[in-house]
């Protein structure tokens, strides 16, 4: 009975409800999180604009092409359409820490304290280190990648890229750099969930490093700088989770689990 006290403090910290009481809370969580989302949408399209969003980020494309090069709209709509996207996708990121509290606010409720303990800091650190993917990838990554193109480029050729062109390549590569800063946070759920040990991910390193290069090339454009640019901070970021995942393993351990290996100690020293 002793046994049994502490973890009834570890059960659901929420009451139950039902179904409909879900599916009511579920609708208003979304509507605030499209509200944000809304918002921020209409205090973008006041200032700055979508027009200047756009230049911003094709600013590091502009800083290194020729003199007196500007970028081209193909379709009749593109000048329209572009910069719009990318207002509602710089709306969206922008509004995205409260889209993921809604989330959380949601799920919450229903998880044990220890799985609160496991879920939030990933949701949290996940979301920073996407942000700082995409921010390694404007800041440092594009600048490099087009000062080496151009420095190909023929003097008898004027580089004049398509708007629309230019945007399905940023995004691709704010996806790709994106997703690669995320490789602590799969390194840590592999580790915590059991599928791979700690050891078994270090014995890993090796294969990872060749993967790493192999998933450069195939998602960055065919130019060393920018696959360079991909590979290495994949494989220091693996290195990080290796050491994330130690840490994190022994302080989102479920209750039973800590008895478990406790007693399982007091056993061996026993013997």
């Amino acid at each position: 009975m002793s046994d049994s006290t502490p973890n009834a403090q570890d059960e659901l910290s929420g009451t139950e409800q039902p179904f409909v009481q879900h599916l009511i809370e579920l609708r208003d969580r979304l509507v605030k999180a499209v509200a944000a989302v809304a918002v921020v949408t209409i205090v973008l399209a006041l200032y700055p604009g979508p027009g200047p969003l756009y230049d911003i980020l094709a600013a590091p494309l502009i800083a290194n092409l020729p003199t007196g090069a500007t970028m081209i709209a193909t379709s009749v709509i593109s000048p329209f359409m572009v910069p719009l996207k990318i207002m509602m996708m710089a709306a969206f990121l922008i509004a995205l820490p409260v889209v993921l509290y809604q989330a959380w606010a949601f799920v919450a409720p229903g998880l044990y304290a220890h799985e609160k303990r496991l879920v939030l800091p990933l949701v949290i650190s996940s979301t920073v280190l996407f942000f700082m993917g995409v921010a390694f990838c404007y800041f440092f990554v594009f600048g490099q990648v087009f000062k080496f193109i151009q420095s190909f480029a023929p003097k008898s050729i004027t580089a004049a890229p398509d708007i629309e062109a230019y945007l399905s390549f940023v995004l691709t590569m704010f996806l790709a750099f994106g997703l690669t800063f995320e490789v602590p946070i799969v390194v840590v759920v592999l580790a915590r969930l059991g599928i791979m040990s700690v050891q078994k991910l270090k014995e890993f390193r090796s294969y990872f490093i060749v993967l790493a290069f192999i998933v450069a090339a195939v998602v960055t454009p065919p130019d060393v700088v920018s696959q360079l640019a991909l590979a290495i901070p994949m494989c220091l970021l693996y290195e990080l989770g290796i050491w994330a995942a130690v840490i994190f393993i022994k302080h989102t351990q479920a209750p039973q689990d800590s008895v478990t290996k406790e007693s399982d100690t007091n056993e061996a020293k026993d013997a």
